[in-house]
């Protein structure tokens, strides 16, 4: 469905219908998963390239820029990070922008446009510049987007952190991996873009007008920082991951001591108490009147020598 469309003739929004648009105005019509039938007419009035539209109907496309003629057709991915259940929402949007218009197509859990377009309208200088100011306006804003979502994964990977070297006995591989994946999912939607933008910020497309060049670059900026601070976020992560296992195996190793330090504490009084339980007649310590606290008293010096020994070797 058409969710909003408006010409804009020198800079200002107008309420011409868009067929009846004059000479240096532009169209902008933003739609939201439209089926092959709405796209119809949109397709034969901007002839719009039968590629091109399949995927913006059909949607699930890696981010590029392609170029057809004299439109440019740029697939954008949007990212909302969702805190309680730790994971990176992605969205789809895709923009067609020719020379007097720019038609954009929302899919799954792309955010709302409406913000940029408002901005946007109160920029009359940079809304004369055409549908190129239009697209920067949009790409802007879903670069935005990304801030929120890395703070997100950044303060769950710190509190991954901060489980992984206290003193609780806790495993946090499951949630480790669940992260890394959030986070190659994410990039995946970040590192194509980086060289789209790069191209239109170089003035390689003739209707991307020279004054609107320079924020394409500056775009092209934070969605470079975005991409290496998820590069960073991910060797965090597969650090976090080696240190748990690690810890693990350290963990294991301090049982095993423990385990081993008891059981030779107990084997003393058990193989003591063997002896004397083998009913031999000819054992001395049996006529003994202080045979038996000699042997309890035996047995608990035994044990406690054992015990400050394994103590001070850090076994217990």
């Amino acid at each position: 469905m058409i969710v909003d469309s408006a010409v804009y003739e020198d800079g200002q929004r107008t309420e011409v219908p868009a067929e009846r648009r004059g000479p240096g105005s532009f169209v902008w019509i933003g739609l939201f998963e439209p089926t092959p039938e709405e796209f119809e007419s949109l397709t034969r009035e901007f002839d719009l390239h039968p590629l091109a539209v399949e995927d913006a109907i059909h949607a699930h496309q890696r981010p590029k820029l392609e170029v057809y003629g004299d439109m440019l057709f740029l697939v954008l991915k949007t990212a909302r990070y969702v805190d309680p259940e730790e994971v990176v929402e992605i969205g789809e949007l895709l923009v067609f922008c020719g020379p007097d218009f720019l038609i954009t197509v929302r899919h799954g859990e792309a955010g709302s446009l409406a913000a940029a377009r408002e901005a946007l309208e109160g920029k009359a200088e940079l809304m004369r510049c055409g549908p190129s100011a239009a697209l920067h306006a949009i790409v802007d804003r879903v670069v935005d987007e990304y801030a929120p979502a890395l703070d997100g994964l950044e303060k769950d990977i710190d509190e991954v952190e901060e489980q992984l070297f206290s003193d609780r006995r806790v495993n946090v591989a499951e949630r480790i991996y669940r992260l890394q994946r959030e986070t190659l999912q994410f990039r995946r939607a970040i590192a194509p873009l980086v060289d789209p933008v790069e191209r239109l910020g170089r003035g390689q497309f003739p209707h991307v007008k020279e004054e609107v060049q320079e924020y394409y670059r500056d775009v092209s900026d934070h969605l470079i920082r975005a991409r290496d601070q998820l590069d960073n976020l991910r060797d965090l992560l597969a650090g976090s991951l080696q240190a748990n296992l690690a810890q693990v195996a350290v963990r294991q190793n301090e049982d095993m001591r423990r385990i081993s330090a008891w059981v030779a504490i107990i084997a003393v009084p058990t193989a003591i108490a063997g002896i004397y339980g083998m009913n031999f007649d000819d054992m001395p310590e049996l006529g003994w009147e202080l045979g038996y606290p000699g042997v309890l008293l035996l047995m608990l010096v035994i044990c406690t020598g054992l015990y400050r020994y394994f103590k001070r070797s850090g076994w217990l």
